[in-house]
């Protein structure tokens, strides 16, 4: 820690990739790090800050004046906010940016936002000059747990989500967790599934915490920084011991072949689903569906949906507005999920909370007939 780190309360998670190791650094204040950080990290280099314009307006005078204290230049490349810029338009106007500013192979992209940037942004560097470094900079919950860490960038394309990309670590992330407060409820909330996940998968006692301590998350302060800080050490475990999902790293998809398969189906069109709320949908259903095979007792579904709707995550199809595919429309988007093999469909499936495992080969009528009754399910009240 620098003496300048020193001043800051922040909390450190590092990722253990050998000479690829990398910190997050999480806390209130964290931002100003950022400068002394890449100072010392990426000596001489100059910076591309990609960005979208609602971060822009809020975050981005904040972090060039972070790096300018430090000597450090940088210049942004703005794109649209929302999903539809994980696309191969958005990817060309980012790696125009970084060619065109006429960064070296040294220099360093800098993700400013959330999944989305940090997806766009890491893809961008991972194919620019042959690949460049880059630091995350991630401005929502969703990214701040999740998204930022770990190395999948990528893009969308119309056949499906994240289908193109590459595995990139990061060389720094910075989770300032005082960002946070300028999110809305909405995505507040969205982000909250992704740290539900991590109770889900292999941490019964977190999740237990979690039905306890949830508000604290949202209001901030000790609660929130507990919540970020052991979301990452999971991510960070399962990462080092499976860096490019050969295996056990499968289980962070919990809820996310359903999920996946939604956004898809609602064309990425945020003001209908966005990502974390398709995962809350997708872990009940991916609970539900273990239910059905007998995999886990119709209470403990019953329990994670409770948790769900308290929080004020959607948790059934009926949640979404307008229409959506048939069960085998959506059965043919879950096959063009990146966890296919060799046409056998996988699906990260529950024994408990807690329990989480994988499980390959799910027949496909099984599967259009449980979405089928998904289908007919009505809407529960959120709180």
């Amino acid at each position: 820690m620098t003496m300048t780190d020193a001043a800051i309360p922040f909390e450190t998670v590092t990722v253990p990739l050998g000479e690829r190791s990398y910190d997050i650094l999480i806390g209130d204040g964290a931002l100003a790090a950022i400068g002394p950080r890449i100072a010392a990290l990426y000596p001489g280099s100059r910076c591309v800050v990609v960005t979208d314009g609602r971060v822009a307006r809020l975050h981005l005078d904040a972090l060039e004046a972070a790096l300018r204290a430090s000597g450090v230049d940088s210049f942004a490349s703005i794109v649209p906010a929302g999903e539809r810029s994980k696309s191969w338009h958005g990817l060309t106007t980012v790696v125009d940016s970084i060619l065109g500013g006429r960064l070296e192979r040294r220099d360093i992209v800098i993700a400013l936002g959330g999944g989305v940037i940090g997806d766009l942004a890491g893809f961008a560097a991972a194919i620019s000059r042959r690949g460049m470094d880059f630091v995350q900079v991630p401005t929502t919950l969703l990214a701040q747990v999740d998204s930022s860490v770990g190395g999948k960038t990528g893009i969308n394309t119309e056949f499906g989500k994240n289908l193109v990309g590459a595995f990139h670590q990061p060389g720094l992330v910075i989770a300032d967790t005082t960002v946070l407060d300028t999110l809305s409820e909405r995505h507040m909330r969205a982000g909250y599934a992704e740290i539900a996940k991590y109770g889900l998968i292999d941490d019964a006692a977190f999740f237990s915490w979690l039905e306890e301590n949830w508000t604290g998350v949202f209001a901030g302060g000790d609660a929130r920084r507990h919540a970020i800080a052991t979301s990452c050490r999971a991510k960070a475990r399962v990462v080092a011991a499976d860096e490019r999902e050969a295996g056990q790293r499968a289980l962070l998809n919990l809820g996310h072949t359903f999920g996946h398969a939604l956004e898809a189906a609602t064309s990425y069109d945020e003001t209908r689903l966005v990502h974390g709320e398709g995962v809350a949908i997708g872990m009940a259903q991916a609970f539900r569906f273990s239910a059905r095979l007998g995999f886990t007792e119709t209470a403990t579904a019953e329990r994670v949906e409770a948790h769900l709707l308290a929080v004020g995550l959607p948790t059934r199809l009926a949640d979404i507005d307008g229409d959506l595919p048939t069960p085998e429309g959506l059965a043919g988007l879950m096959a063009q999920d990146k966890k296919v093999s060799r046409g056998r469909l996988t699906f990260i499936l529950a024994r408990g909370i807690g329990q989480s495992f994988i499980e390959t080969g799910v027949d496909a009528e099984v599967l259009k007939s449980f979405l089928a009754e998904e289908a007919a399910l009505p809407a529960l009240a959120t709180a």
